[in-house]
């Protein structure tokens, strides 16, 4: 017992060093699902999860796991979400560089950055995405199918179309000032018309 204070008063745990990394990650659940597999003596009844994780700070992922447990599946459907994290750049930490559209089946979303002090304009499945990434404002419209499934993979499919100016810049082999001087000279001429 002594042995163990002693320990965490200094902050070692005793080799937990698995427990901090997950601590890193925010997970929200999406949606869970009972489904039914028919047998020969009847139905026999599992539950299907969707879990979204991310780190607040640009890295967020999504997994899908399914067994005869709740908490079995959402544990499932969380290591897998975070085998599949995707980075996304965010202007000043908090929205979106540009509007951006996407798609998977009949899901069908659109995303706009917003003005500070806006928040998180957006419906269920992807405003656990956007929490979990770490926006702070944003626009975004579910305009096709409400599937949650379909809307969260439609939803990494806009934020996987998201680009910096540093990555255009790179691209075309310009400086980020050179690009930015353009941007800002292009809404002087929209204002003077």
């Amino acid at each position: 017992m002594a042995e163990r204070e002693r320990r965490e008063k200094r902050g070692d745990r005793g080799g937990r060093r698995e427990e901090r990394e997950a601590s890193e990650f925010v997970d929200k659940l999406v949606h869970i699902n009972r489904v039914a597999k028919v047998v020969k003596g009847g139905r026999r009844f599992a539950f299907a999860a969707l879990v979204v994780v991310g780190d607040q700070k640009g890295r967020a992922g999504f997994g899908h796991g399914k067994a005869r447990e709740v908490p079995e599946a959402i544990r499932k459907a969380t290591d897998a979400a975070k085998r599949a994290l995707t980075r996304v750049p965010l202007r000043e930490g908090r929205t979106l560089h540009h509007d951006v559209y996407g798609r998977h089946g009949a899901g069908k979303v659109f995303l706009r950055a917003a003005a500070p002090g806006t928040g998180v304009i957006a419906g269920g499945p992807m405003r656990a995405v956007f929490e979990t990434l770490g926006l702070q404002d944003v626009v975004a419209k579910s305009l096709g199918s409400s599937n949650p499934y379909n809307v969260v993979r439609a939803t990494f499919d806009a934020l996987k179309h998201q680009d910096s100016p540093r990555s255009v810049a790179a691209r075309r082999n310009i400086k980020v000032s050179a690009l930015q001087s353009r941007r800002r000279d292009g809404d002087a001429e929209q204002v003077a018309e």
